[in-house]
């Protein structure tokens, strides 16, 4: 959520800001109206306060004088000044909610150093590691490999939850397993505290990480109990501290979660229905960052690099995409993708977002932190970033490490994992 003094003072900053993301409908003009009429009220009610103090004041005053005539009229002139006063506090509450509610629909604001591009097509390629592994063969794509290694099971997955849905089977399944366990060994030896959180959320949670209200179709909901299945660990480990004062002592903080995710995929209705690129529930590893402002910046950096130190233990090439105004999420004001080559379908896979969402999540779900001891708290400020996603990474293993055979190497970093040299 934007701090409405960016409205308030810097109104032509954030309309050029939304024109860069493309997001002329954020409801801008409504927030800064209702902001408005919210500080009229505030005068009104206030100053009714005000003479109401001074007419109780008169009306002792009176009774001690014996004037009991004027002091009724008073009494009748103050109970008309109370009603006012409900009446423009219950105003109040409508004009409040109403300017909440446009709040949470604007997104962020993108960092200066963000490249201004219409859609992901003018994303900048910052860099590409590595080369292309060599085959003399045609690489198949994933799902030949797994089905023909009895690892994937596609027909199964639908026949259970419908499309989009597969099952891993023998060795897949401990793919999948090791590469989750080695994810999490690396990045807990990087300094990150793992947690285990709940799959489930109220949604406090969801609006508190900006995907409520804007992508409430995208989200599994169980009505009855009125919570949510978490879209990813970013939702649950960011609110692990949603209404708390932290202390500058405890930052940063950094959390690595594995959790399973689901998605509705709505908004790629009719995109990669082969294979299991884009499944409605996947596995993922979760990086969540808490920190200063003033160390921001540094720390979105050292979540690219412990993001890129998985895809460099996996000796797969991959590359590292900043994301355009135009292709930048509603949340994050500046963002980061790490893709990994995948050459069975011929494309770079993103495997992880990085990124850094300023104050913008903090507000929304009150985290702050206080500077010093006795100090005003301040918001935080939150990253996190993928390290990494599946089941993309299990596409580029299986993609890149085929034989000819139709065997498939386990990269050296997941031998102890998997107990195998080769799943074949």
């Amino acid at each position: 959520m934007l701090d409405i003094r960016l409205l308030r003072e810097e109104e032509e900053r954030v309309r050029e800001a939304m024109a860069a993301l493309g997001a002329l409908d954020a409801p801008v003009d409504e927030a800064i109206s209702h902001d408005r009429r919210r500080r009229e009220i505030l005068v009104e009610v206030e100053k009714f306060k005000a003479e109401r103090n001074t007419s109780s004041k008169q009306i002792g005053q009176l009774m001690r004088e014996g004037r009991q005539a004027e002091a009724d009229h008073l009494r009748k002139e103050m109970a008309d000044l109370g009603n006012a006063i409900d009446a423009l506090e219950s105003d109040l509450k409508e004009v409040e909610a109403a300017l909440e509610s446009a709040l949470l629909n604007i997104p962020n604001l993108p960092l200066p150093e963000v490249p201004v591009g219409k859609d992901d097509s003018e994303n900048v390629i910052v860099r590409v590691v590595g080369e292309p592994i060599e085959h003399d063969f045609a690489p198949g794509p994933h799902w030949e490999i797994g089905e023909a290694l009895g690892i994937l099971d596609m027909d199964r997955g639908v026949k259970l939850s419908g499309s989009r849905f597969y099952v891993l089977k023998g060795l897949g399944a401990r793919l999948q397993r090791a590469l989750i366990t080695w994810m999490l060994d690396v990045h807990i030896a990087q300094g990150y505290v793992e947690v285990y959180p709940p799959a489930v959320v109220r949604e406090a949670c969801l609006v508190g990480t900006g995907n409520l209200p804007k992508f409430g179709e995208n989200l599994y909901r169980d009505v009855e109990d009125d919570l949510w299945l978490i879209p990813t660990a970013e939702v649950p480990v960011t609110n692990l501290y949603r209404e708390e004062i932290l202390e500058a002592s405890q930052l940063p903080i950094k959390h690595v979660a594995y959790t399973p995710c689901f998605r509705r995929e709505k908004m790629s209705a009719g995109k990669d229905t082969r294979g299991i690129k884009r499944g409605h529930q996947f596995d993922k590893v979760e990086m969540v960052k808490f920190c200063t402002p003033e160390t921001g910046r540094a720390e979105l950096d050292s979540l690219v690099d412990n993001a890129e130190d998985i895809c460099r233990g996996l000796k797969i090439p991959y590359r590292v995409v900043q994301m355009c105004t135009g292709d930048l999420s509603f949340v994050a004001a500046i963002k980061f993708d790490l893709e990994l080559w995948a050459p069975g379908v011929g494309e770079w896979l993103e495997v992880s977002s990085c990124s850094m969402f300023t104050d913008f999540q903090a507000r929304r779900a009150n985290i702050r932190y206080r500077p010093e001891p006795g100090a005003r708290p301040r918001y935080v400020y939150t990253l996190n970033g993928s390290g990494l996603a599946l089941p993309r990474v299990v596409i580029a293993v299986l993609e890149n490490y085929q034989q000819a055979d139709g065997s498939v190497i386990v990269p050296e970093v997941l031998r102890p994992y998997m107990g195998v040299d080769v799943i074949r």
